[in-house]
């Protein structure tokens, strides 16, 4: 800016003054005399002025050629210079429309001349953080993963693509099943990024599949904090992974905290019904029955469970027949016309040896809504009422090819699971598993133990994992009556 001043004002000096000398050689009339090596030269007033600009151009000339070699030298040195801006703008030209045109190609599916193009604009550009990324989408498009593995690299380097790039290695991680890196780079994502809902999942998923439910938990957290949960899914969710966190601890055999975590998953909801079953397991460790059953009557008022049933026959283990039902009653009166507690209500009465009472409990649900429990309940009334063995067996045939009536199905994908798990086994869908009965009836498939009722016979201490419980065929036997 100032050498441009500079020149400026120089070129308005020199023009005032050959301005001003030859106006007073015009006014004057005199000339030049130029006496060199003896010769004499006279120059009139014209000749004068001619003179004067030669000498400038000549001058000119000389600063010029003066400026191009030093701008030459300034060239070859590295330094920036009109001609290095010529050639830069040349550059960026070509590199721009490489760029564009590898653009044009990835929209329009021609992956390999992308890549090609971009290649050629990463050359010729000095913006390594654009064509970086379209190197990365077109070798990931073209199948060059090693490629492409490459140029998500490249954008580490720059803390503003430093995002893009791990979250384009933490996709290629998950694509290839790494698992273990891809929770790293989710972690390190998510470092950056703690509001992006899609690290968010990503994270809560890994984290969910390796069982850290404790680093799950604070990611769900995080989404709460960022608004991307209601309140109540929240609450719903936090419970899930407390209460998988819960099922941990007490793997590892840590009783106290066992008991603590479970307690706490049924809190945050206590219409979750492995929540429920192990916080009050918990309960009944520590000798707290009254809070034992609280929680499981609390549960079953929301949905009628087997798995509540059973928990709820562990909290006295050592009563009588008649005695559990009468201790059942708070339970089998909810509910009154639900399945599961016309069932509940049956089985209590065949292990009392009460065939009449179980017959009037459960009503025609065999034949309104045949399911495997119903049926073999029907099965042991009629072999505790004394029917002939034919009848017996042809309600167990029935059983054998009916639906196995309401279990833990995906929401999403409709599969249907033996336990109840935070994550669908099908599609990884996060608690999508409800109580009821799947939308697809036929295929039941069962086994020894679906067949048979949950709490007949002689007070066991059952488990909610291991499904219905049945004493074997003699014991049914015994507890005919004899005509």
């Amino acid at each position: 800016m100032l050498w441009s001043l500079l020149k400026v004002l120089i070129f308005v000096a020199v023009i005032a003054g050959v301005s001003l000398t030859a106006s007073w050689l015009l006014d004057t009339g005199d000339g030049i005399r130029l006496t060199v090596s003896g010769m004499e030269l006279t120059l009139g007033p014209v000749q004068t002025l001619i003179l004067a600009l030669l000498i400038i151009f000549v001058l000119w000339l000389v600063l010029k050629v003066a400026a191009l070699v030093v701008a030459l030298f300034r060239f070859l040195n590295g330094d920036e210079t009109a001609l290095s801006r010529y050639f830069d703008r040349n550059r960026d030209r070509k590199g721009r429309e490489a760029l564009s045109d590898a653009l044009l190609a990835l929209a329009s599916g021609e992956p390999k001349l992308a890549l090609s193009r971009a290649e050629t604009a990463d050359k010729l550009l000095d913006q390594p953080h654009m064509t970086a990324l379209v190197r990365a989408q077109a070798a990931e498009q073209a199948g060059e993963r090693g490629k492409a593995e490459e140029a998500w690299k490249t954008l580490l380097a720059d803390h503003r693509t430093r995002f893009v790039g791990i979250r384009g290695l933490l996709q290629q991680k998950l694509d290839e099943g790494d698992t273990a890196t891809a929770l790293k780079l989710a972690e390190r994502a998510f470092a950056l990024k703690p509001k992006h809902p899609e690290t968010q999942d990503i994270l809560l998923k890994l984290q969910a599949d390796s069982a850290d439910w404790q680093g799950a938990r604070q990611t769900l957290e995080a989404k709460r904090r960022a608004g991307a949960l209601p309140k109540a899914v929240y609450q719903r969710r936090d419970a899930v992974l407390a209460l998988q966190q819960a099922r941990t601890i007490m793997e590892d055999r840590a009783s106290i905290e066992a008991r603590e975590a479970a307690i706490e998953a049924n809190k945050l909801s206590p219409d979750l019904i492995p929540a429920a079953v192990l916080a009050a397991r918990s309960y009944i460790e520590q000798g707290n029955p009254r809070h034992a059953a609280r929680i499981l009557r609390k549960a079953w008022e929301v949905q009628p469970h087997p798995d509540l049933a059973g928990a709820f026959a562990e909290i006295a283990p050592d009563e009588t027949p008649e005695q559990r039902r009468k201790r059942f009653v708070p339970l089998t009166d909810v509910h009154p016309d639900n399945p599961e507690s016309m069932m509940l209500k049956a089985e209590l009465a065949i292990a009392a040896e009460d065939f009449p009472d179980a017959r009037r409990a459960i009503g025609r649900l065999p034949v309104d809504h045949s399911t495997v429990r119903s049926l073999t309940i029907m099965a042991a009334i009629e072999r505790g009422e004394g029917a002939d063995d034919a009848v017996v067996r042809g309600w167990l045939t029935r059983a054998l090819s009916a639906p196995r009536g309401p279990q833990w199905c995906c929401d999403k994908c409709q599969a249907a699971h033996a336990q109840w798990a935070p994550i669908c086994d099908n599609c990884g869908g996060f608690d999508t598993l409800t109580w009821r009965e799947p939308a697809d009836m036929s295929g039941s498939g069962t086994s020894g133990a679906e067949l048979l009722p949950l709490i007949v016979g002689a007070p066991v201490v059952t488990h909610a994992a291991e499904g219905p419980q049945m004493p074997p065929e003699n014991e049914v036997e015994a507890e005919k009556p004899a005509h």
